[in-house]
């Protein structure tokens, strides 16, 4: 959906605040509409810092894109759209049932340790870790336990019948190490230790495709929870590796201190887990719906859409979450500042995701192919609308931020209540008019809806609105993904192609020309001078030429 959507990625939800005052609407005198439309224009330094934790992210995420090439292609040969559909089912019971039980602690620990490291009282940070990972231990095991117990109805929920209820219970290990991982990655990213999340990815990626290619090949469909298990306790050993280098001072603060600290980091989470649970419950309903009605078959394919539209947005997505929202929470009580934030992490964010969002659009028949297999070919036009929506949600995001930053947990959740009734009604109507496809159109559909709710909303509570530059820059990425959808959808091959790779090889060439202007000619005249390319120095003379 929206930010329910955002949870792999978004850090937490901020402080949170009465629930009349989180409705109403609220702008300082300091804030943007005193300003004239410059003030919204993002420096060079802060355009550059957003550019930067944005590679390192993407770095990371690159490369664990080239693992999942590998792993997803062997998978799906392996497994076939059964296996990959019966896998997306597993994965929806493992998410509402962490969501059921997190509380929002990862999410809301995040900002305590934040605002803890700020503050530069270490006493305090120590706290907030120790109750962080003691409270982490608890929520692993009361979630598996419950997942344990409840294994036999939610197999006849999910499937028509107890036929699955052994594997759901063993999918409680997925859940015992999924908590011990989500405090740790919580812990590194309030840290804001962004090298160590980026090889924290790459290592428990590469390590968990070496691991769960055999299981699959031994056992195939019967070893999908095997490897999903494995996969899990890898991501908790190579988390606490990374984490165990963090050594907050020694403290032995007594259990009504760490009681209120746990308190406060519940209070912080539960709006985040109510947008969650809406996440996830919406994807379990619509895949559970698909199943029944056109078969796991479909769902596979349904499924391996979903993912690959989150391939190449995935890292900007995540570079948000990583290091955008904690310093616009920094920023929240200065609105101008804040403003200009948010429109400097929209440029950076479809700078660099239209070239490949396009280019995801024009290859999808061939991106199917590459990642799944020949059955797997009905997926390419949800593929295409699922990659539109990717572009409008690139476009929402960083704005629906500012009610998270701003702690207004009471309009959050009306904005993920109003989102997920919106792509419940939009899904189902599509299914029912356009079939599988109709999904992908639901998807796009969503982001249109809810850009223009959330634009007027954080436009009321912080005065915020696009900078010319961004507006601009929208428009036109708004019609030139429009021209690559109609494209890909109504000329034959080999034109569809053709067409669309020139429309996306313009394309990057124009980001490409915006992130000259960025990096500037001094910066690029270095790098280049480093790589000893005989043609590199004119190169970035041409990319930074006006």
């Amino acid at each position: 959906m929206t930010r329910v959507c955002r949870v792999a990625y978004k850090s937490t939800v901020s402080d949170s605040t009465d629930d009349t005052q989180a409705a109403m609407p609220h702008v300082e005198s300091h804030g943007p509409g005193a300003k004239g439309a410059d003030s919204m224009s993002a420096s060079p330094d802060e355009r550059m810092s957003a550019l930067r934790s944005t590679s390192i992210i993407g770095g990371a995420s690159g490369a664990v894109l080239l693992v999942r090439i590998v792993r997803t292609k062997v998978l799906a040969h392996l497994l076939g759209p059964a296996g990959i559909g019966l896998e997306a089912i597993f994965d929806s019971i493992i998410s509402i049932t962490r969501t059921l039980f997190s509380c929002g602690i990862n999410s809301s620990g995040v900002r305590q340790i934040a605002t803890a490291v700020q503050s530069g009282d270490m006493a305090r940070v120590a706290l907030t870790v120790l109750t962080l990972r003691r409270v982490s231990l608890v929520i692993a095991l009361a979630s598996a336990a419950a997942l344990i117990l409840a294994r036999d109805p939610i197999s006849r929920l999910a499937f028509g019948n107890s036929e699955h209820s052994t594997a759901i219970g063993a999918l409680s290990i997925v859940l015992l190490c999924g908590a011990i991982t989500g405090g740790q990655g919580a812990l590194l990213q309030g840290m804001r230790r962004l090298g160590d999340i980026a090889r924290l990815n790459v290592y428990g990626a590469v390590i968990g495709a070496v691991v769960s290619i055999p299981i699959v090949y031994v056992w195939g469909q019967n070893g999908i929870a095997g490897y999903m298990i494995v996969g899990a306790v890898i991501s908790a050993v190579v988390s606490w590796h990374f984490a165990r280098r963090i050594q907050p001072a020694a403290t032995n603060p007594p259990l009504r201190t760490i009681t209120h600290e746990a308190s406060q980091m519940i209070k912080l989470g539960m709006a985040f887990v109510a947008s969650a649970l809406l996440s996830t419950g919406v994807i379990f309903a619509l895949r559970a719906f698909v199943v029944r009605e056109l078969g796991m078959v479909a769902a596979g394919q349904l499924q391996a859409a979903t993912a690959l539209s989150m391939v190449y947005v995935g890292f900007i997505l995540q570079a948000m979450g990583t290091d955008f929202y904690p310093r616009l929470t920094a920023a929240s009580e200065d609105h101008t500042r804040a403003n200009r934030l948010v429109n400097e992490q929209t440029e950076i964010s479809l700078i660099l995701a239209v070239p490949g969002i396009l280019a995801t659009i024009t290859l999808a028949p061939w991106i199917i192919r590459a990642f799944y297999s020949a059955e797997f070919a009905p997926a390419s036009t949800i593929l295409v609308w699922q990659a539109a929506g990717m572009m409008l949600r690139v476009i929402t995001w960083p704005m629906g931020y500012i009610i998270i930053a701003q702690g207004r947990g009471a309009l959050f959740v009306a904005t993920e209540v109003a989102a997920a009734v919106i792509y419940l009604v939009l899904a189902w109507l599509g299914l029912r008019y356009f079939h599988l496809p109709g999904i992908g159109l639901a998807f796009t559909g969503l982001y249109i809806i809810y850009g223009l709710m959330v634009a007027g909303i954080v436009r009321r509570i912080s005065g915020f609105r696009w900078s010319g530059d961004n507006t601009r820059t929208i428009l036109a990425t708004v019609i030139v993904a429009a021209l690559g959808i109609a494209t890909r959808l109504t000329l034959p091959e080999p034109f569809a192609t053709v067409v669309g790779c020139v429309l996306t090889g313009l394309a990057a060439l124009v980001c490409l020309r915006r992130l000259g202007g960025i990096f500037g000619f001094e910066r690029l005249q270095r790098l280049a001078q480093r790589t000893r390319l005989p043609f590199a120095p004119e190169f970035a003379r041409w990319i930074c030429a006006r």
